[in-house]
């Protein structure tokens, strides 16, 4: 299998874990001609399998699911009530006496891998480390077209070593969390248009272009860059079909001045979104938080609370740099003025 055998128009949906990506949205995109995406790193085996049945009963076409290359962590009590006491500030703010812990850290990632194989979606991507060229042998196996998640040369190297299709080449403007495994995540800085070209002088698999797409414009400044597609997640984060709650979508939509940054504040990761309360409050104090999925399940109630009241400055609300120009419609319109863009430049 083939990069293009994918789509029919070179746009790949971004996976954002959360919710957002309900099999509607995936369903909408993958129908007129892109790659829908899946995203899994947060469900359990049964939730995905419920997932992707319901994708399937929407289309026919191919779509990918995106996992989270992790080991379940063993954190020490001690190490747990630091970052509670670290986040006291937050926590009693809702009017809680003690922050609850969860009674797990994250799904078990070979389950997950597992339960992946045994649905054989067309395409899979990973995020967060790099998989053994056994396990990539065993999707390839499956008949699954392997993509890897990176923000350097150096780690787009690393996946065509281990035999991946194609590397997801994510600039420092993309959204949400950061793909970094090889290094320090401070130091993956590179912006997009330049990451772009020099991940696809470096390899000889297809280059993913991420980070800062909008348009069909931009859609062919990647192209010209030397990629073979594109990924998009903020552009689908404001789509009728997105599953972001109508608070989150509204301060995406009206993003005006309000500044996009990185924080590691809410995961444990590097990840892009609006500024807001939650990211102030905790950024003296962020780099002592414990990393992902400790700090990401110790949030998760948190952002659950503050979900549920529409307070968004408890939320993290994932976008990338160039939000302001996301445009909110439904997800088939968009693929549509996206393919119109690109042809009439």
């Amino acid at each position: 299998m083939d990069l293009q055998s994918l789509f029919k128009f070179p746009i790949i949906q971004g996976p954002m874990a959360g919710g957002s990506c309900t099999p509607e949205l995936i369903a909408a995109v993958s129908n007129a001609g892109g790659l829908g995406s899946l995203p899994a790193s947060l469900l359990s085996p049964d939730a995905m399998r419920g997932q992707a049945a319901k994708v399937r009963q929407l289309t026919d076409r191919p779509f990918q699911i995106n996992l989270f290359v992790l080991k379940t962590p063993q954190p020490s009590r001690e190490e747990v009530a630091r970052a509670a006491e670290l986040m006291r500030p937050i926590w009693e703010s809702l009017g809680w006496t003690e922050l609850p812990v969860p009674s797990q850290w994250c799904q078990d990632f070979e389950a997950q891998f597992n339960t992946l194989i045994e649905l054989r979606p067309a395409a899979a991507s990973f995020t967060f480390d790099i998989l053994t060229a056994t396990q990539v042998e065993r999707l390839h196996d499956a008949g699954i077209f392997v993509m890897g998640t990176v923000t350097t040369v150096e780690e787009a190297l690393a996946w065509e070593e281990v035999g991946a299709d194609a590397v997801i080449a994510s600039g420092v403007e993309a959204g949400g969390h950061r793909g970094t495994f090889i290094g320090a995540q401070e130091d993956a800085t590179l912006s997009a248009r330049v990451l772009w070209p020099k991940v696809a002088r470096a390899v000889e698999i297809p280059v993913i272009a991420a980070g800062g797409i909008m348009t069909g414009i931009d859609i062919n400044e990647a192209l010209a860059a030397g990629a073979k597609a594109v990924q998009m997640g903020t552009a689908f984060l404001v789509c009728d079909e997105s599953g972001i709650s109508p608070e989150y979508k509204l301060r995406l939509i009206n993003a005006g001045d309000t500044p996009t940054r990185l924080t590691r504040a809410f995961s444990g990761r590097y990840a892009r979104g609006l500024e807001n309360r939650f990211m102030k409050q905790l950024e003296e104090v962020e780099k002592q938080l414990p990393a992902y999925p400790v700090q990401n399940a110790l949030t998760t109630p948190i952002r659950a609370a503050a979900a549920a009241k529409g307070e968004t400055e408890l939320m993290s609300l994932w976008a990338g740099a160039e939000v302001r120009r996301a445009r909110a419609m439904p997800a088939a319109k968009l693929m549509q003025t996206l393919v119109a863009e690109m042809r009439t430049e």
